[in-house]
């Protein structure tokens, strides 16, 4: 099959965890193809109607959400909006001709892939958790290819489709090196003092931000400093906090768009326990606390975190605990620097910084009809 006409649809988003893996994959396919034509499909009003094209993608939204744990008017109109996607979609496929359709979960995934394995298109899943869910399972058994970042996934998928690439992340998040000095200027933080990180997602954690709110006079105290990503739901009240407060060493920002400088002067990161949130902290080696969103589907950030605590490479905290226990974890990890190296060098050999790669090269060997 030529090279130069080859076109690649990639599916999903919602969050930024399904959205920038997506992108890091786009990217991956461009270095190794001769300009092949990439379109992305995702859900109309969700964050990568706006993320993909700034990323120099073109991208067709889709009417789909997901269902809601109680009964809702969203959940009244997920039938219609199951059935338009579907139809949105088998347009989009027969116009744009795929050659292979790839999906990163969310609530585009679902439509995208389940059409086109249903005309015959080759289908590539990237399953991000420890634990899967719901649409990827029923998409597996008529996917081609299912790369996963986590052993074990034969539980729930056929093992002979298996390809463990890690989860992919942008290569700009995680080149830190030599990077500090220039992190400190662009933070406005002081070099004598240790740096704590704080990122609930891109969209914030509440939970997470309360929870901080709670310890933040304490942390100056204690000299230390705050890289603070709020989500716009919180970042008045974290300024408004730290003004009336009269914290100086606090920086709360809505949304970090240099994670790489945010990453390169951390000391360590308070995070939740997102797979991608997950792959980057592995890549660039930072002692981590991991706070999952109990909210997420089956639990999944719980056994994602799990996954790593059982290997001495992180920190857990409930949810439900983190406003008492957080301000201690976070000062007692930071007094212990002979915890701090090893929860370093553990997370770090869990890293797959070549997952966009791997992945790029299933979809190219699908595509070629190679062990396909």
């Amino acid at each position: 099959m030529p090279l130069l006409k080859i076109k690649i649809l990639i599916s999903g988003g919602g969050t930024g965890g399904h959205i920038f893996p997506a992108i890091a994959i786009a990217n991956a396919l461009k270095e190794k193809l001769d300009d092949p034509e990439i379109l992305f499909v995702g859900a109309k009003g969700r964050m990568e109607m706006t993320r993909v094209p700034e990323a120099g993608y073109p991208i067709e939204g889709i009417w789909i959400s997901g269902l809601q744990r109680k009964l809702t008017l969203r959940n009244l109109l997920f039938p219609l909006k199951l059935i338009s996607s579907l139809i949105s979609v088998g347009r989009i496929i027969r116009r744009f001709k795929p050659d292979i359709a790839i999906g990163v979960g969310g609530y585009a995934s679902g439509p995208a892939l389940r059409v086109a394995a249903g005309k015959g298109i080759k289908t590539l899943i990237q399953e991000q958790n420890s634990y899967p869910g719901i649409t990827n399972k029923l998409l597996a058994a008529r996917a081609s290819r299912i790369c996963v970042a986590y052993e074990g996934m034969e539980k729930y998928f056929p093992g002979e489709k298996i390809v463990i690439t890690g989860n992919p992340v942008r290569a700009n998040v995680i080149d830190i090196k030599g990077k500090k000095e220039e992190a400190i200027r662009y933070f406005d933080l002081d070099q004598t003092k240790k740096t704590l990180l704080i990122v609930g997602g891109s969209q914030g954690a509440l939970s997470i931000n309360k929870s901080i709110s709670g310890f933040l006079k304490d942390f100056e105290e204690q000299g230390l400093q705050l890289i603070w990503q709020t989500g716009p739901g919180y970042f008045t009240v974290a300024k408004e906090l730290i003004t009336a407060s009269g914290l100086k060493n606090i920086k709360p920002h809505s949304f970090i768009t240099k994670m790489d400088l945010a990453y390169a002067t951390a000391d360590m990161v308070v995070s939740r326990a997102g797979a991608i949130a997950i792959a980057e902290l592995c890549a660039v080696g930072k002692p981590a606390i991991f706070i999952p969103l109990p909210s997420a589907a089956e639990d999944h950030q719980t056994k994602n975190a799990l996954a790593l605590v059982e290997k001495k490479a992180a920190i857990l905290i409930n949810d439900r605990e983190a406003p008492l226990q957080l301000g201690n974890a976070v000062s007692e990890l930071l007094k212990d620097e002979t915890q701090c190296r090893s929860l370093s060098t553990n997370i770090r050999k869990l890293a797959h910084r070549d997952a966009s790669s791997k992945i790029a090269e299933e979809v190219i060997k699908l595509i070629k009809n190679v062990n396909g």
